[in-house]
């Protein structure tokens, strides 16, 4: 196995994580920049108010692209255990 070889996987696994992991990032960084605009427009200065629509919307995204997600994983896992035997030259 070159140092390419490695390299590519790597590569490969690092955009999988970066992909699989966007969405959830980005509808939990939108409902806190709702919810922070939110509280300084009313005024409110509640820490826990933020957390639980954090967690249902994160919740919800992870009902929604769930299976997406998971099935983008194993099929990067699935890749990875069939070239197995490239690997180990």
């Amino acid at each position: 196995m070159t140092i390419d070889e490695v390299v590519t996987i790597a590569n490969d696994a690092l955009y999988l994580i970066i992909k699989v992991s966007a969405p959830i990032l980005i509808v939990s960084l939108v409902v806190g920049l709702i919810v922070s605009i939110f509280q300084t427009v009313t005024s409110i200065q509640e820490q826990t108010l933020t957390f639980v629509p954090k967690v249902l919307s994160i919740f919800l995204t992870i009902m929604l692209l769930g299976h997406w997600m998971l099935t983008s994983m194993s099929d990067f896992l699935v890749t990875l255990w069939s070239d197995f035997n490239i690997y180990i030259k």
